[in-house]
């Protein structure tokens, strides 16, 4: 059987780019469903002519104003839901030129054959003509996408995706109404669906014409925005463990001092660091990493970082102070430390409670 698969097209003041793409389609008996996202009425000819060319295989649907990439997106994805309820998934793409007729064919066929993976059409951003704005802001985004989530993939931004059903049903309700969306698909996708990238060619007109309706400062603080927000959960889970082991410490040494304990602090030591811990661990596993695996085989390796973390404090503290002797135990455990901070949020992001 020959599951159908529609295209939707996000549009914002297209422009002839969409036609083209359109008419490409011509020969096609592929479901196309393009969004008008509030674009107004100067750019009515537009759609009139892709509404022409599309006849009964199509639809434009119409925001009055403009909502946002993600809006639309999901407003084309309650209507593929409703009109196609037998649809394999949907292939997304750019009404700005950036995705041809070879490439959406591609990502079609890739989630044919994969149709319970997240498929990306992604660029390779090698040769000239790409604007450097859109190549340096991928690395850089690629890169704290893999540390953040654990994530690898090489184009964080292609709009050019293949969506299983069942992922547009969760994506309905996941936050995000501009281009932020797109990353919160992405880490929405972490083990639920696979990421599966195929090669696309990078399409731009020039470096000087190419026009975006990606607002690089707006767009760009919301989707940061989102990376900072799962690091300050691993930050707030440190900060708020380390809070309640002083508590618990100070009431272990007031309790067991009172019964004249030769060993109060050394026990206070160990009561309140097991308890904070183990606190610590449930916060993560349920809030932080958001872990679906077992938690016994979790915890075991949680409980052999913190042996390997408390071990490797002590080791650079000591080896610092015999390097460099003038700074301060307390200075170079403050530097050990933070640095085994961020190494352990990776491990425990990539080992302990990874999703898949």
């Amino acid at each position: 059987m020959n599951e159908i698969i529609p295209i939707i097209i996000p549009a914002y003041e297209p422009d002839e780019r969409l036609i083209t793409l359109i008419h490409s389609f011509v020969d096609d008996d592929t479901a196309i469903i393009i969004v008008d996202d509030g674009s107004g009425f100067r750019f009515d000819g537009i759609f009139e002519k892709c509404k022409e060319i599309l006849g009964d295989r199509g639809v434009i649907l119409t925001h009055k104003t403009n909502m946002g990439k993600g809006r639309a997106l999901k407003t084309a994805f309650s209507y593929v839901l409703e009109a196609y309820p037998g649809a394999l998934g949907v292939v997304t793409a750019d009404s700005d030129g950036q995705h041809n007729k070879p490439a959406i064919d591609s990502v079609k066929e890739a989630l044919r054959c994969h149709p319970s993976s997240l498929i990306l059409g992604s660029r390779s951003f090698a040769g000239g003509g790409i604007p450097w704005k859109s190549m340096f802001g991928n690395k850089l985004t690629v890169k704290i996408l893999s540390y953040v989530s654990g994530i690898k993939v090489s184009d964080t931004q292609t709009g050019l995706r293949g969506i299983p059903t069942e992922f547009l049903r969760r994506l309905l309700y996941v936050k995000g109404e501009r281009f932020e969306f797109e990353m919160r698909m992405l880490i929405e996708s972490l083990g639920r669906y696979p990421v599966i990238e195929v090669p696309i060619e990078t399409i731009y007109d020039s470096q000087k014409n190419h026009q975006t309706h990606f607002n690089p400062i707006a767009d760009s603080i919301k989707i940061y925005g989102i990376f900072a927000n799962m690091f300050l959960k691993y930050i707030l889970s440190a900060l708020s463990s380390c809070v309640f082991d002083v508590l618990l410490f100070a009431l272990f040494c007031y309790f067991l001092e009172a019964i004249h304990s030769a060993f109060y602090i050394s026990i206070a030591t160990a009561l309140a660091r097991v308890i904070s811990a183990t606190y610590n661990y449930i916060i993560n596993y349920k809030l932080v990493f958001r872990s679906e695996g077992k938690m016994v085989v979790s915890a075991w390796k949680y409980f052999l970082l913190a042996v390997i973390q408390m071990g490797l404090s002590a080791l650079g503290v000591t080896a610092g102070v015999y390097i460099m002797p003038v700074v301060t135990e307390v200075a170079w455990k403050i530097m050990v430390d933070t640095l085994l901070f961020f190494i352990s949020y990776h491990v425990q992001q990539k080992y302990i409670f990874h999703k898949v």
